[in-house]
């Protein structure tokens, strides 16, 4: 199933427009082209709509978020719809921040979005329209468990059938979810969290994924966080004692580059639910 999605990608190369922030840019960029697809990075209100129209598909990421992106994500955001490409929206911070908070739920009323993906904190401030989040990662407060996992999943699909769009939770245990389905994806490795972008790149690829794959946004947004995940194990057998967490970065992207659909397809460690 997963390797269908995958196949897609590569055969289609799709071009996804990217609004992100600029820690991560060059990374997002990289694992798009990693993973088969094309990126543009384009946040200026004045060509955003343009860029957009000549684009498959739209990522979303408030992660530096400042005034003057705000209202080029809202253009973009609307012109996707209104051409029927998928948007994917990245709320890091949601929760840190008054501003975070309030920008990510005025996206969330104003633009469709295919994917909403984020970490447990982040998705639950996407809920309820406040939250706490420590930064931009997840409060240890809302860690996901084996014992809080199936309470989760009931969260993630009544979201989903809220929103319209999948959930993509991800952490130590990821949920990819619509009103109907889950996926609960046991990939990654702890040293993921070492390094700054994997969740930003996940978000990149995961455009990728569903613009390639347009009938089937669960099955390719679940595809995309398997493929990080499993990209995060492989990268990790691969480190020598002396190698550090920016090797780590490098081998990430290089373990997608390499990675086939077959592969994937062998790697992918996930249950429904």
């Amino acid at each position: 199933m997963f390797q269908n999605s995958f196949e897609n990608v590569r055969k289609n190369c799709p071009l996804i427009h990217n609004i992100t922030n600029y820690v991560t840019v060059n990374d997002c960029a990289n694992i798009l082209l990693a993973c088969g697809g094309s990126p543009i990075m384009s946040d200026d209100k004045d060509e955003v709509a343009e860029i957009t129209t000549i684009c498959s598909g739209l990522n979303i990421n408030i992660g530096t978020l400042n005034k003057r992106t705000i209202e080029s994500m809202l253009i973009a955001g609307k012109k996707a719809n209104e051409l029927g490409h998928p948007v994917v929206l990245d709320p890091v911070g949601a929760g840190a921040s008054k501003l975070r908070t309030e920008t990510a739920m005025q996206l969330l009323n104003e633009v469709n979005f295919a994917v909403i993906r984020g970490n447990i904190s982040e998705i639950k401030t996407m809920a309820s329209g406040s939250g706490t989040t420590k930064g931009v990662d997840a409060d240890v407060a809302d860690k996901v468990t084996e014992d809080n996992l199936d309470d989760v999943v009931a969260f993630a699909k009544a979201f989903a059938k809220k929103t319209g769009a999948v959930i993509a939770i991800t952490g130590a245990i990821d949920i990819v979810a619509d009103s109907e389905k889950a996926y609960c994806i046991r990939n990654g490795h702890p040293m993921m969290s070492s390094i700054t972008g994997t969740g930003c790149q996940l978000s990149a690829m995961t455009a990728a994924f569903v613009t390639a794959n347009p009938d089937q946004p669960l099955e390719a947004a679940a595809a995309a966080v398997c493929a990080m995940g499993y990209a995060g194990e492989v990268a990790h057998s691969r480190l020598s004692d002396m190698d550090g967490n920016s090797t780590y970065r490098n081998n990430i992207i290089d373990a997608i580059y390499n990675m086939t659909p077959e592969m994937l397809e062998k790697g992918a460690k996930y249950e429904v639910r």
